[in-house]
């Protein structure tokens, strides 16, 4: 297991290497979960493409911090654990929160940013009063009181009916994770608006949804990809909000046929010695 510190938390991370001549591909995972939920994207890439995923504050095995957080916590961590890695000119795929924080590391950090995969996100998720509901049921009840309606919206029905063991293992994962990173980050979606912001990407950008996403349907994503210039706008047929889990293989064909499309390439300064 691979851990730095960074910002004044310890985040944990995983870094694979790939040829320098091919882009680095960076994983930033949804609200609820840690980066385990990329593995079956990770499994089809490794050795085509350099990968680093990470566990946000408040996440997996990385450190809580100070709760609640802003976005720009969750983005200068990113920033902060890509600076220390050495890489820059990555293409950085963000699932919900994720993709809120891959807009926010463009805008404050473009440097990083080669282009832009945000998967069942948009550029404002929700509202006020509905973040402020859940952080109060959480704070009353913990995580586990909301996990079902969560996985509800996590998931197709179809995922449901046939997958009870891999349900009962991201349940597991949800009603795992810290309360206060949890409640921190659902304060750090309720607060984000990066409406503005969105409309001055100007590096490829694709947004991808599941068609029976619960949390970011597809009218949501699309709005996103209408303000972005030049974005790509895809469907992923069965899948919920968490496509990578579902539905890993078409992923990845969206994401290879976007990086050919762009022609993207690796990064010149970055060397096979610095991902090992």
């Amino acid at each position: 297991m691979q851990f730095a510190d960074i910002n004044g938390v310890t985040l944990h991370y995983q870094l694979i290497g790939g040829p320098a001549s091919k882009p680095v591909i960076v994983f930033a995972n949804s609200l609820g979960t840690d980066f385990r939920i990329w593995r079956d994207v990770i499994i089809r890439l490794a050795g085509d493409f350099a990968i680093v995923t990470y566990d946000k504050r408040g996440h997996g095995l990385s450190s809580v911090g100070t709760s609640p957080y802003s976005l720009d916590d969750h983005v200068v961590d990113l920033a902060g654990l890509l600076d220390f890695l050495n890489v820059k000119n990555a293409i950085i795929c963000g699932l919900s929160v994720g993709g809120l924080i891959a807009q926010g590391l463009y805008a404050s950090r473009p440097d990083l940013v080669r282009a832009l995969v945000l998967c069942d996100t948009a550029h404002k998720i929700g509202n006020a009063h509905s973040w402020n509901a859940r952080i109060a049921a959480l704070e009353e009840n913990g995580i586990e009181s909301i996990a079902d309606t969560i996985l509800e919206r996590w998931f197709t029905p179809t995922f449901h009916r046939e997958s009870s063991p891999a349900l009962t293992g991201y349940r597991n994962m949800l009603i795992r994770q810290p309360l206060a990173g949890y409640a921190g980050t659902c304060a750090a979606i309720r607060d984000a608006d990066l409406t503005e912001d969105a409309g001055r990407i100007s590096v490829p950008t694709i947004c991808i949804v599941g068609d029976q996403d619960g949390s970011t349907p597809p009218d949501v994503v699309l709005s996103m990809a209408k303000l972005i210039p030049g974005a790509r706008y895809e469907v992923i047929k069965d899948a919920g909000h968490i496509p990578c889990v579902e539905q890993p293989e078409m992923l990845v064909a969206i994401i290879r046929a976007f990086i050919d499309e762009f022609k993207l390439e690796g990064n010149p300064i970055l060397s096979n010695s610095t991902l090992n």
